[in-house]
């Protein structure tokens, strides 16, 4: 327990008065100053027990009192020691109604307690109460190592960490996500909090905060070694720690950091098997990539899964943020819906095998999304962490290698129409043209119709019109003279002028496929 006035009070070798300030007696002493200055608040901190004789003071004067004790006041002494028998027999009355106005505590310290005595009990007192506290902070560490080491782990940490600050815990992962809490009405408290946990993950771990008000005051701290946060905790009380309780706090956030590391660890070998399965898969060897996995991807090689790859947006970064924040996204939301995942990070690549249809995906997807919102459309370009991802359509363990080239065929496209994210699927699924938007395609269907075009301009006829309008009428000659409002003897000399200037025969169907699709190339926007 702190040191309090009424502790000094009820002190039995004090034999301290009290005379004003009665119901303010339980406020917490920080230490005991003598002061006979006539303003000594320039030398206080705040928290003192002042003791005084009265020796400078004219403590009769009822506006001078009134000015002093209002002084003190406001500086934050927590109460005054009037010494009697010194200077005066017994406390001026004009000192007692001043204290009284202001109900600041003031006791009368009888003649034999020297203020020497009060300072060493003060003293004393709080060295008791700090050592107290820090046995308690030791005590507290043991309890939450050993609760570190049980099967639960986090989960029983934040429970023992909660009671001791008696208030709530909440342990964030990299994505900001709540993993767990303690009570279990944090959870829906702690969720809250999440935009405050990601503008603490942008700055360098470690990295603190405090949130909240002051009846619900929250304090988040980072979790990880890195230059990067790999958690965060979240320690919700409705007053400020004390020293036990910032004791608790930092060994849990050296304990989870602990166990943070620990899991990367853990984390990277995964990944290196995961690269090995990975290699399997692609050679056609899907039972031995099973049997090299076992239980660790449960059965994510039995289900429809779908593969997902991402790079960076701006070429020559070869790992920026994007990329592990990505992974951090993915993995988050595959633990929080129970989802196995195969993920394998590489400079400047991230590959992963997920679920179809699972939370991995739509987070995926999500991100991708957010991205493309961040950006805008009046953006100059993509930022340095921005990706293009592609994603395959669903797949088995037999077709992984089918499945990876549509993921790349998918993420080449999104660089190329300056997408985040585009799927396999919706490229099979729609129409051609809009692969036509590419400069080298382009300058294929410039060079292609160039004479025609040339032509046109002098004057000399509307051939590439023409030739438009034969080839939408797959060679009709009377719908395509309708269509041009010509007669079908025009259209005919025309199309043999085409063959002229571009020196090839229009019976053939490859070029009037080269001459359809340098038509529409022309056309199809940017």
């Amino acid at each position: 327990m702190p040191l309090t006035l009424a502790s000094l009070v009820q002190h039995s070798a004090l034999k301290l008065g009290v005379r004003a300030g009665e119901g303010r007696l339980d406020t917490p002493v920080r230490w005991a100053h003598v002061s006979e200055l006539a303003d000594p608040v320039p030398y206080m901190e705040g928290g003192e027990l002042l003791l005084t004789t009265a020796m400078k003071l004219d403590a009769a004067d009822p506006q001078e009192m009134r000015r002093y004790v209002r002084r003190l006041a406001a500086a934050g002494v927590v109460g005054i020691g009037f010494a009697v028998g010194v200077n005066h027999e017994e406390i001026p009355q004009a000192l007692v109604d001043a204290a009284r106005a202001e109900d600041l505590p003031l006791l009368e310290v009888p003649r034999r307690t020297p203020f020497l005595a009060i300072s060493k009990a003060v003293s004393a007192a709080l060295a008791a109460d700090q050592y107290r506290a820090v046995t308690a902070g030791f005590e507290a560490q043991r309890e939450l190592t050993r609760a570190a080491l049980t099967a639960d782990g986090p989960a029983e940490l934040l429970a023992r960490l909660a009671a001791h600050v008696h208030g709530w815990a909440a342990l964030y992962d990299t994505s900001g996500a709540v993993v767990a809490a303690a009570p279990e009405w944090a959870a829906r408290r702690a969720a809250r909090l999440t935009p405050d946990v990601e503008r603490l993950r942008e700055r360098p771990a470690p990295a603190s905060a405090v949130v909240g008000g002051a009846e619900d005051r929250v304090e988040l701290q980072s979790l990880g070694t890195g230059r990067r946060a790999r958690g965060a905790l979240a320690v919700g009380t409705g007053a400020p720690l004390g020293t036990a309780e910032r004791y608790a706090v930092h060994s849990a956030v050296a304990l989870l950091t602990l166990t943070t590391e620990r899991s990367r660890s853990l984390h990277d070998a995964e990944s290196r098997l995961g690269a090995a399965v990975l290699r399997m898969l692609l050679a056609g060897e899907a039972d031995h990539a099973r049997a090299v996995a076992g239980d660790l991807y449960g059965t994510l090689l039995d289900a429809p899964f779908r593969i997902v790859v991402a790079e960076p947006a701006l070429p020559g970064t070869a790992q920026p943020e994007g990329l592990a924040l990505l992974a951090d996204t993915v993995e988050s939301a595959a633990a929080r819906a129970g989802e196995s995942l195969l993920l394998v990070p590489e400079p400047g690549r991230l590959t992963v095998l997920a679920a179809d249809g699972g939370a991995a995906v739509q987070a995926c997807t999500g991100h991708a999304e957010a991205l493309e919102a961040r950006r805008g459309r009046d953006a100059a370009g993509p930022e340095p962490d921005e990706l293009v991802v592609g994603l395959s359509a669903p797949a088995g363990a037999a077709a992984v290698a089918a499945a990876l080239k549509q993921a790349d065929q998918a993420l080449a496209v999104a660089r190329r129409r300056g997408r985040p994210l585009v799927e396999h699927e919706d490229l099979a699924a729609g129409s051609v043209l809009p692969l036509l938007a590419d400069e080298a395609v382009r300058a294929f269907a410039d060079g292609t119709l160039r004479a025609l075009r040339e032509h046109d301009e002098k004057g000399r006829g509307d051939l590439v019109a023409s030739l438009q309008a034969w080839l939408s009428r797959h060679g009709q000659w009377d719908a395509a003279a309708a269509d041009l409002g010509v007669h079908r003897h025009t259209l005919r000399y025309r199309m043999r002028r085409v063959e002229e200037i571009l020196g090839r025969s229009l019976d053939d169907p490859d070029v009037r496929m080269e001459l359809w699709l340098a038509l529409k190339a022309g056309s199809a926007p940017a």
